[in-house]
């Protein structure tokens, strides 16, 4: 894809405008030199897709992605790195925001700020080079790019699941679950940490990552993840699940059966929330497959027996009896993915985007190990009754058929792995997507042109 510079202008010209000399005359303030350079690499904007006054996308170093191509708005900081190599549908932009190395987590505080985990212990596909922290993302000068990274939480080399529910700010320590109060522009924590919960199933040391999210009517849930290698029994004791924090302390199973629930939100206008997990490597040939699956009292989802509904997983019997698993209990899912890669994150668009991006789930895909490929961002249809995804799923092609799930980011796979890899997801209050990178640690945000704050 052919980078160029994007130049706005505010006479009349219907593109970019030069002088004598080959200056830009208006537009984003381009000096003699850098607007010789502009001239020279630029491409005929899609005027349908160019930024409008005020908009997000009309930032300087935002890349707009237009019918030429990625285009980019001068003025941006020297030291971002370049975003041209994205494929994001005409109309939309992208822009850099800040870095946290192994951006795992990221969330919203009320009053606007991003806070980012960056864990060190090791995890699935992580980089492991994170900074033992939870960090804040300010930009209060509002002009796309975080003013600093603030380390929020230190000493917290195993933290992921972030939460802001009440007056407060759940984080995950380890296998437990603390919190400390929050208020409107706090950077560091204004009152003391205070225990919440510990999880007292067993516990993986590698999917060790503790998701945290609130429903409407306030309920807590936490995840908790198994092992590749956990045994099939006809017992089965509850080891991945997602569990219902009780107003006591203590925790309760909701769901069970999950190798590695990664990724957990709740979406208040339908009363909803989606766990992403990441089943049984390798077993693709075997029947399984990664999902994102509905929250649900009682639902079981068949790990380590069974791959879904009727299908237990090729050449596995129960460890005590040798019988052949009974899957038919087992859950069903409505949206799944090839086993490997690697769904990771999940959130929900606000409603401020375009048909046919509006009111989807939109899921990351970490893509494969060692390769990467099947890295990218697609956006899910929801039943628009019960916030529940809609049939969609990438095995044998049905992805390519159905409108249900779409490819929205593209880019990560091209071969090179020098992109990093797409982990965490949010939107933030004002509509724009932010994703997390746990390899580069790069955080960015995404935005239709056209979206004002």
């Amino acid at each position: 894809m052919r980078r160029s510079i994007l130049v706005l202008v505010t006479s009349t010209c219907a593109v970019a405008c030069s002088s004598s000399g080959g200056k830009v005359a208006g537009g984003w303030g381009l000096d003699a030199s850098t607007a010789d350079v502009a001239l020279d690499r630029a491409l005929p904007p899609d005027l349908d897709a160019l930024p409008p006054t005020g908009a997000f996308c009309a930032l300087p170093g935002s890349v707009v992605f237009t019918g030429q191509g990625a285009q980019v708005v001068p003025g941006g900081p020297s030291t971002a790195p370049p975003l041209d190599w994205l494929k994001l549908p005409v109309g939309f932009c992208a822009h850099y925001f800040g870095t946290v190395p192994t951006a795992r987590q990221l969330r919203f505080a009320p009053d606007g700020h991003l806070f980012v985990a960056s864990p060190s212990t090791p995890t699935t596909g992580g980089a492991n080079n994170g900074v033992s922290a939870i960090t804040v993302l300010p930009d209060d000068n509002h002009d796309g790019n975080a003013d600093s990274v603030v380390t929020y939480l230190g000493q917290l080399a195993s933290t992921q699941g972030l939460l802001f529910s009440g007056d407060y700010l759940y984080f995950q320590d380890g296998v437990s679950i603390r919190r400390v109060p929050f208020h409107a522009g706090d950077l560091s924590p204004s009152g003391a940490v205070e225990p919440v919960t510990t999880v007292t199933l067993p516990q993986a040391s590698v999917h060790w990552p503790k998701m945290l999210d609130a429903a409407r009517d306030g309920t807590i849930y936490i995840t908790n993840g198994s092992t590749q290698s956990e045994v099939c029994t006809s017992s089965r004791p509850v080891f991945g699940a997602i569990l219902q924090l009780l107003p006591d302390g203590g925790t309760t199973p909701v769901a069970k059966g999950l190798r590695n629930p990664i990724a957990l939100r709740c979406e208040s206008d339908h009363d909803v929330c989606l766990a992403v997990e990441l089943a049984l490597d390798y077993s693709g040939p075997a029947g399984g497959r990664e999902k994102v699956v509905p929250v649900r009292p009682g639902d079981d989802w068949g790990f380590p027996c069974c791959a879904t509904t009727n299908v237990p997983y090729a050449n596995v019997t129960y460890s005590d009896t040798q019988a052949t698993p009974d899957c038919s209990g087992v859950a069903s899912e409505s949206a799944s993915f090839v086993i490997g890669h690697t769904p990771f994150g999940v959130d929900f668009e606000t409603g401020r985007w375009p048909a046919p991006w509006h009111k989807r789930a939109f899921v990351t895909l970490h893509g494969d190990f060692g390769s990467w490929v099947g890295a990218r961002v697609v956006a899910i249809a929801l039943d628009a009754t019960t916030g529940v995804p809609l049939p969609a799923t990438e095995l044998d092609g049905g992805q390519a058929a159905s409108t249900n799930m779409l490819d929205f980011a593209l880019g990560w796979d091209d071969g090179h792995q020098d992109h990093g890899r797409p982990a965490a997801v949010t939107f933030a209050p004002d509509g724009r997507m932010f994703l997390g990178d746990d390899q580069r640690g790069a955080v960015v945000w995404i935005a239709p042109v056209d979206l004002k704050p």
